[in-house]
């Protein structure tokens, strides 16, 4: 344990809305403490580059509100070299850094805990920013809440017109192997269908639960798709079961990456705030090469290691049983 005198904080991966509210704690929390601050621009590229700025209170004012990442953000290939990360750690004692806090998804905590094990002398913290809310030790991740509201108020909108033509629509959302916001978008929105990567739905199944729909007088339908899903692309998807609904004009869309920008969400916001504070007082205490994440409204440390093991990250069996539920 070694004591803390500056901290640099990036932001590495993909974006995600509440990155910025991070960062300004961070920054302030840190100032506030007597320490110093600086700013690491896209990732661990700009520790190779050496793209860095000592950062003061006012360098995150009126941030709050943006989304994205004031600090910007990159994947760095170089960075999982052992070449790199002697670069960026030349880089970084150069400007006598000697904490680290890192906010992203799993890939960001991959090459902090890495980095972090060849060079213990520099202490390293995680926060968990990534959309899909899928890093063990954290009830939510940043941008989880922010993206899931996103979704639903497209969803409502294209449910408007689905209703006016007696469409049925497949709509895509982000969560590569996680279904967390499909799920809750899908109960929010009333969605006819939910088909997430946790959980294998027969295209068999599908079709009887839409036709069973017309049956009861359904003017319209949604089936949310989480990218992950198992059981083919979303166009083939939708070819297969236009074959066997006929009554239905049949139409897709794919969310993209609208999932990811915006300006944050009160929620995401405060969780910001409190995981930037709660990760520099981890530092200051003299933690490295842990995760702060948010569980039963409290904050709570995890190892990175553990962050990164293969936990099967569990939906909530309420929310599964009453998607099956509410949809009929």
């Amino acid at each position: 344990m070694h004591k803390i005198s500056k901290i640099g904080v990036l932001t590495s991966g993909g974006d995600a809305p509440g990155m910025n509210p991070c960062i300004r704690a961070v920054v302030r929390t840190a100032i506030y403490n007597g320490l110093q601050v600086v700013g690491i621009r896209q990732g661990y590229k700009g520790m190779i580059e050496n793209d860095m700025y000592d950062m003061e209170t006012r360098s995150v004012s009126n941030i709050l509100s943006l989304g994205g990442t004031i600090l910007k953000t990159a994947r760095c290939n170089e960075f999982r070299t052992d070449e790199g990360m002697e670069t960026a750690y030349k880089n970084i004692k150069a400007h006598g850094i000697d904490g680290l806090v890192v906010i992203g998804g799993d890939g960001t905590f991959t090459g902090a805990l890495r980095f972090s094990q060849k060079h213990p002398d520099i202490a390293v913290i995680g926060i968990p920013g990534t959309i899909d809310n899928d890093l063990y030790g954290s009830t939510y991740t940043l941008g989880f809440d922010t993206a899931t509201n996103t979704v639903i108020e497209a969803i409502d909108k294209i449910r408007d017109t689905a209703d006016s033509h007696d469409r049925l629509f497949f709509i895509e959302v982000m969560g590569r192997d996680s279904g967390a916001i499909a799920l809750r978008a899908g109960i929010s929105c009333g969605a006819e269908a939910i088909l997430l990567p946790e959980k294998s739905t027969a295209i068999d199944d599908l079709i009887k639960s839409l036709k069973e729909g017309q049956l009861n007088k359904k003017s319209s339908s949604i089936v949310i798709v989480a990218e992950g899903d198992k059981s083919g692309g979303i166009y083939d998807l939708a070819k297969a079961v236009q074959k066997e609904v006929k009554n239905y004009d049949i139409k897709v869309t794919i969310l993209g990456h609208l999932q990811r920008g915006g300006s944050p969400s009160s929620f995401d916001r405060v969780l910001g705030s409190r995981l930037g504070f709660a990760a520099v007082n981890a530092l200051i205490a003299g933690h490295s090469q842990k995760m702060v994440g948010l569980s039963a409204n409290f904050i709570k440390l995890t190892t990175l290691e553990e962050a990164l093991t293969e936990h099967e990250f569990k939906l909530e069996p309420d929310l599964l049983k009453m998607m099956e539920v509410l949809s009929i």
